[in-house]
């Protein structure tokens, strides 16, 4: 059995209907299948969920929301037009949207987890008509009744582990199931979303709960590709990863697989495998657990802006036991979460994400640091990226980060940080935003 998800990008009209509709039917292992919202129809286009977050704040904020909902309706009457079916289908969705709205009018988190997961269920409920509507026996599965209860934690659901033996029993059930992504349901009942672009997640989940012999993950792209092509032009081509590989690269920057979708599918061995869905003969590329890497020890560069660093120095801070906890406790406090802490004898540094300091908490912040653990001197340097060199080969490879200083110098570029877990799959750079783009291409030189 697979399991196989379909993108935003794959389901944004009624022509990506059509083939996921063939990719599904082509192959009668693949029984399980998970859609996101749809995505855009054109460059300049709005995606679903955004619509829809958008639907919701005008409700929250209790201005005129009924044009945003037309226009929501509108994207489903397209792709309901287009292939042929009853409209009757229209009126289930519209009346789904209102009741989400009525019910949670005065709730806000819930409303917007709501209405941001009904882009996916209405559009599986489509899609399990358009598939009946071509003859085939295909049911549309709620993801309550498929067994998938997550932590009541608004946009940040996690699967709570009961849920697997639920999600089993889908194995019973005869025809392709149609199952939304992106959300689950508490143990009290609400709607709860993972975090954006959670719909692989859901489909990782359903793959690890029926044990399926592979889970594939279509998109718009033939493969993943080496680095972003949008930096580099035609790059190399991935046939193969690991899976702390691309854990390592989706969260670096590499948005072709989420991140967090790794772990269900990961413990079981069960391989993943992102396809194109307009281009569904290419091979793609596997996520495996093991990869021979003797001629490519580095898989992948991928990298992200919008970091910034909290610099602190105080004389003979590595003999003070408990300084680095009190620095975490201050920013836990703040509800502000860190991404690495690279430190030195007189020195620790904070990377974390920019937009996290906001309004008044990077002052607050700054002056608990001052006065609760007496430093030196503390700063913050802004404008940063995080560049990721990712290979499983690195470790038994000699000379990989003489490589990537090598090519920073020939470039010019100064380094701001540099990181290595103890794991020796990933090298972390921090350069100034600027010149990332001209980074990259230069670790690309070296590397591939």
């Amino acid at each position: 059995m697979k399991v196989a998800k379909f993108g935003g990008s794959s389901v944004a009209n009624a022509e990506q209907f059509r083939k996921v509709a063939n990719i599904v039917t082509a192959d009668p292992e693949r029984k399980f299948v998970v859609v996101s919202a749809p995505g855009k129809r054109f460059k300049e286009d709005t995606k679903m969920t955004d619509l829809l977050i958008l639907l919701a704040k005008k409700v929250i904020e209790e201005d005129v929301y009924e044009g945003v909902l037309a226009q929501v309706v509108a994207r489903y009457d397209e792709i309901v037009t287009d292939l042929g079916l009853p409209r009757d289908i229209l009126d289930v969705i519209s009346s789904n949207l209102q009741q989400i709205i009525d019910t949670y009018a005065d709730q806000p988190e819930r409303l917007m987890d709501a209405l941001k997961a009904s882009g996916e269920d209405n559009n599986a409920k489509l899609m399990a008509h358009y598939l009946r509507h071509l003859g085939h026996e295909a049911h549309y599965v709620n993801p309550k009744d498929a067994g998938i209860f997550v932590t009541d934690e608004p946009g940040n659901a996690q699967i709570l582990p009961q849920s697997y033996e639920q999600i089993a029993k889908l194995k019973e059930r005869s025809g392709i199931l149609v199952i939304p992504g992106f959300f689950g349901y508490s143990l009290s009942g609400h709607v709860v979303t993972f975090p954006r672009g959670g719909s692989d997640i859901t489909g990782s989940i359903i793959a690890a709960g029926v044990h399926a012999t592979l889970y594939e993950n279509f998109t718009d792209v033939d493969s993943i590709y080496c680095v972003n092509p949008s930096i580099v032009e035609n790059p190399c081509q991935l046939r193969e990863l690991t899976y702390r590989e691309m854990r390592e690269l989706s969260y670096a920057g590499f948005s072709v697989f989420h991140d967090e979708a790794l772990q269900p599918v990961y413990k079981l061995g069960i391989p993943v495998c992102v396809k194109n869905t307009n281009n569904p003969d290419a091979p793609g590329t596997f996520i495996v657990a093991t990869r021979d890497h003797r001629h490519q020890p580095v898989a992948g560069i991928a990298s992200d802006t919008g970091f910034c660093s909290i610099n602190i120095s105080k004389y003979l801070m590595n003999r003070e036991i408990g300084f680095g906890r009190r620095l975490l406790q201050i920013l836990e406090d703040e509800g502000i979460s860190y991404e690495h802490t690279p430190s030195g004898i007189d020195n620790m540094s904070v990377i974390l994400r920019e937009e996290q300091l906001a309004g008044d908490v990077e002052r607050r912040v700054l002056e608990r640091i001052e006065k609760e653990l007496q430093v030196d001197e503390v700063s913050i340097e802004r404008d940063l990226a995080l560049i990721m060199v990712v290979g499983e080969g690195m470790e038994r490879s000699v000379g990989i980060a003489a490589k990537a200083t090598a090519a920073f110098a020939r470039a010019n570029i100064n380094i701001e940080m540099i990181n290595q877990g103890s794991s020796e799959v990933s090298m972390m750079f921090g350069v100034k935003a600027d010149a990332v783009e001209r980074a990259v291409r230069a670790l690309y030189e070296v590397y591939f």
